[in-house]
């Protein structure tokens, strides 16, 4: 067993994983603001959409639930951003190295290594985000539950839900059953499943397969414009030791992010509908004022509302400008995480370098 003198995939994983974490940590409030304006479900009213406003939130979170409020779901989120990072960086870091392994040996003996293609950067991060997509989205579903809340409930999920009861209950059990609503991460994993199946824990997971394009498009596009800089300098990506400054990652890593979140936007906030469940809550509302109550239809479980649907149903009550409702706050957010994950990512490294040092000699290595 030799001493590690340079990262693995895990070690570049690791080094990811720790670097979201922290730049999440830093913008969580605003995280907690983006999630609720993304699943609010509101009409056209002026008057609905002021009360979605970051600021307006941010001070109706501190004044029905403290300052803890701004923290709900705070370890899910943690625990699916390590994850999800660690599985994403591990997958791109894996699949790259393996790519361009296979790219050298093709190559004649001597010749310099050219830089990927952006096509090539794009498919391998896409292949990346997929996979990760996968193992990790139930605690996504759980975090985005645990962010909204039910004490913010979206004006439209409370009349769908009161639609589809008949308003049978009284008041005092409503408020009785919300007061024992266990809100903890194994306490909404168990409601997710009793309400949906096991399958519930993947809800959205189609939209997350399409958003494997965002940090795809990220890392492309910084992969890219790293290189282009470095070559500028004099210095080319292949050098151990090429590497942009901090502020030069930091700009770089936050104009990528953000042209990746402009692009899919859209199907980002499709997403948090389907797992808080919100675009099924105004379906079932939609077909309550549709229908005279003999037609009315019964919902059953595992029935769900696709993104498309739900962005068709966003075109055609507030248009083009629907489909970017909250956008501010999750640009934002997006680009500061991404920008603060970039500058630090060297930094993380070498911690990265030094936890694998660390265990190497817990396991009986000698320096």
């Amino acid at each position: 067993m030799s001493k590690p003198t340079q990262l693995t995939p895990f070690g570049y994983a690791l080094a990811g994983a720790l670097g979201a974490c922290f730049s999440n940590a830093v913008v969580y409030p605003l995280d907690i603001v983006k999630t609720r304006i993304q699943a609010a479900t509101v009409e056209s009213d002026p008057s609905e959409k002021e009360k979605l406003g970051a600021i307006n939130i941010l001070l109706r979170i501190l004044k029905e639930e403290g300052i803890s409020g701004y923290y709900r779901g705070f370890i899910a989120t943690m625990l699916n951003t390590f994850s999800m990072q660690y599985a994403y960086f591990f997958f791109y870091s894996f699949v790259r190295t393996s790519y361009i392994k296979r790219l050298a040996a093709k190559r004649p003996a001597g010749s310099a290594s050219a830089p990927l293609s952006t096509a090539a950067e794009l498919a391998l991060g896409a292949v990346a985000g997929g996979l990760a997509q996968i193992f990790t989205i139930p605690v996504a579903v759980i975090a985005t539950r645990q962010q909204i809340g039910r004490s913010l409930d979206r004006p439209s999920a409370k009349k769908a839900g009161k639609a589809a009861e008949g308003a049978e209950k009284p008041a005092s059990k409503q408020e009785a059953a919300e007061d024992e609503y266990d809100d903890s991460f194994l306490g909404v994993a168990k409601e997710i499943i009793a309400e949906e199946g096991v399958t519930g824990l993947w809800l959205g997971i189609k939209p997350g397969l399409v958003l494997t394009v965002n940090p795809a498009i990220t890392y492309g596009l910084y992969e890219r414009v790293k290189s282009v800089m470095l070559v500028a300098k004099g210095e080319t990506s292949a050098k151990a030791n090429a590497k942009l400054s901090p502020w030069q990652a930091f700009t770089v890593g936050a104009l990528s992010k953000a042209l990746a979140t402009v692009v899919t936007y859209p199907y980002i906030m499709a997403k948090v509908r389907i797992q808080a469940r919100s675009a099924d809550a105004e379906e079932a509302l939609e077909e309550h004022i549709a229908l005279p109550q003999h037609n009315k239809p019964h919902h059953k479980t595992g029935h769900h509302v696709g993104a498309l649907t739900v962005l068709e149903r966003i075109w055609r009550r507030n248009g083009f400008l629907g489909w970017y409702q909250g956008m501010g706050a999750q640009l934002v957010k997006a680009v500061i995480t991404q920008a603060l994950l970039f500058m630090s990512k060297d930094q993380f490294e070498h911690w990265a370098l030094g936890i694998m040092v660390l265990l190497w000699r817990l396991r009986g290595g000698k320096p």
